[in-house]
C-alpha cells in the first residue's frame, strides 16, 4: 500500500485556489472574467484582506495590481517588506459590476472562501483595508474612520491572529492627510509581528451526567 504524502501548506491552498477557480454560488460568476483567489506566500504572517477585485484584477487574475496595489507596496517597502513577503486576498473572489460595493448575498456566498484561506495560511496578523473587510472579520459595525489602527485579538479559521483594521489604500490616493495616518498605522506592523497571542480559550462541551449510583459515587 502507497504511503500517503502530506501535502505542504502551499500545495494544499493551490489546491483550494483550483476549486475556488469554477466557483458559481453567486451571480458574479456570470460576469467575472477570472476569479481572483489572491496571492503571495502561503507560510505568511501577514495577511491583507480588502473588499473586492476590480477592473485591472478582474483582467490579471491578481489581487491589488493596479493603483492602490502600487501604493501598497510602498507602504510594506517602507516597513521592511515585500510583496512576496505577505499574503494579499479580498473577501469577495469576483468583481462586482461597476466596483459597487458588495451586496450581503454575494459576501455570504464568497465568506467560506476567505475563512478557509484563513485557516491554510495561518497567518499571525490579518490586517483589513477598508470598511467590509474589517466589519466582516471583526464582527462589528463600527466604521473603520474609529477603529483603524487598533488592533484586537480574535479567532478566525481556528486560529488565534490579531486583527488590524487599515484604510484601504484607495482612500490616500489623492489624500495627503490619509496617506500619512496609514504610513503610520503601517509602522507598527513589525512590533505587532512580534507580539505574543494568547491562547484560544478551550470550548466546554457539557457531557451527559451518569447516574451516581452507576458511578459508584453512593
Amino acid at each position: 500500500m502507497a504511503a500517503v504524502t502530506e501535502l505542504s501548506r502551499g500545495e494544499e491552498l493551490r489546491a483550494f485556489g483550483d476549486v475556488v477557480s469554477t466557483c458559481t454560488r453567486c451571480a458574479l460568476a456570470q460576469g467575472r472574467t477570472q476569479v481572483v483567489f489572491g496571492s503571495g506566500n502561503p507560510d505568511a504572517d501577514l495577511m491583507f484582506v480588502g473588499e473586492a477585485p476590480g477592473f485591472h484584477e478582474d483582467k490579471q487574475g491578481v489581487p491589488f495590481v493596479g493603483a492602490a496595489g502600487k501604493l501598497l507596496e510602498q507602504l510594506l517597502d517602507g516597513i521592511g517588506l515585500a510583496r512576496d513577503d505577505v499574503y494579499i486576498g479580498n473577501v469577495l473572489k469576483c468583481r462586482p459590476p461597476g466596483n459597487r460595493d458588495p451586496l450581503p448575498e454575494e459576501i455570504e456566498a464568497c465568506e467560506g472562501h476567505l475563512w478557509r484561506q484563513i485557516e491554510l495560511i495561518r497567518p499571525r496578523i490579518v490586517a483589513t483595508l477598508g470598511n467590509f473587510a474589517m466589519k466582516l472579520l471583526s464582527g462589528k459595525p463600527t466604521g473603520i474612520t474609529r477603529v483603524h489602527g487598533q488592533e484586537q485579538e480574535t479567532t478566525l479559521g481556528g486560529y488565534r491572529v490579531l486583527l488590524y483594521p487599515l484604510y484601504h489604500p484607495a482612500a490616500a490616493l489623492y489624500t495627503p492627510r490619509m496617506l500619512d495616518v496609514l504610513q503610520s498605522d503601517f509602522r507598527r506592523i513589525p512590533e505587532l509581528l512580534g507580539r505574543e497571542l494568547e491562547p484560544p480559550a478551550p470550548v466546554f462541551v457539557p457531557v451527559a451526567a451518569e447516574p451516581a449510583v452507576q458511578l459508584g459515587l453512593f
